[in-house]
């Protein structure tokens, strides 16, 4: 009788949960067969945000695999919700805060509002809550390490962030303008090769292309530059607080 009961425990099938448990406590190498195991899930909770058939080849899903591996990092088993509900959540919002973030599907109405009340209702609002400020604060790092980012670029033009608060616009039209002057230069390759050798504005070519007078363009040549630098990099956060002014 003893045997057949440790027989049975044996064969008894690892929950998720356990695996996700043991994989916190150092049991790396559960993690590449939990992942791939998953990935069928994974793709269902991607497809049904973005509203299509999403492949292992499509951005989403990369966002989707990370954001499944975050949940098992996350995951709390004391809390009582189950990993599957927890997972979704979390897949759901990183899925969410990248269509956001890029700008794609605008027809796509994204709510994570009613995603948490009515798909899962079983999730404990303390994970939720726990996971909102693991974001708030994981932003917070990725804003600073941008904005570092930024202002180190800044000084190859020999600027710095200083700068750029000083020199900025006071009214919104002039920032319109310095902003809409910033788009005509990383959009024409001539001046935007020039900007990056010279590390200046072609101002004189400028001046015949622009509806702004030298003087104009000159006065705000610092701020120009600063926003040529953000629309040519890697400047998620700083696009996303312009975004407004950038048509996006």
């Amino acid at each position: 009788m003893l045997n057949l009961l440790l027989l049975s425990l044996v064969k008894r099938k690892t929950t998720i949960e356990e695996k996700a448990v043991r994989i916190q406590n150092g049991e790396e190498e559960l993690l590449s067969s939990l992942l791939d195991e998953y990935k069928p899930f994974i793709k269902k909770t991607v497809s049904s945000v973005c509203k299509r058939y999403i492949t292992e080849s499509d951005d989403e899903f990369s966002i989707g695999l990370i954001a499944f591996h975050d949940a098992i990092v996350k995951y709390n088993a004391e809390k009582g919700s189950s990993f599957i509900s927890f997972s979704e959540v979390i897949i759901k919002r990183k899925v969410i805060d990248y269509i956001r973030k890029n700008g794609k599907y605008q027809d796509i109405s994204v709510d994570m509002n009613n995603t948490d009340d009515e798909d899962l209702p079983s999730l404990h609002i303390e994970q939720l809550a726990a996971v909102d400020e693991y974001q708030r604060k994981e932003d917070a790092r990725l804003r600073r390490e941008e904005i570092l980012q930024f202002t180190k670029q800044l000084e190859e033009y020999n600027l710095t962030f200083e700068d750029l608060i000083d020199a900025s616009p006071k009214h919104e039209d002039a920032r319109m303008n310095a902003i809409n002057i910033s788009r005509i230069v990383v959009n024409e390759m001539e001046f935007k090769d020039y900007l990056l050798a010279k590390k200046r504005l072609p101002i004189k070519k400028l001046e015949k292309t622009v509806s702004v007078s030298r003087k104009t363009i000159e006065r705000n040549r610092k701020y120009i530059i600063a926003m040529c630098v953000i629309l040519m990099g890697d400047y998620v956060y700083l696009k996303d607080y312009l975004k407004g002014r950038l048509g996006r």
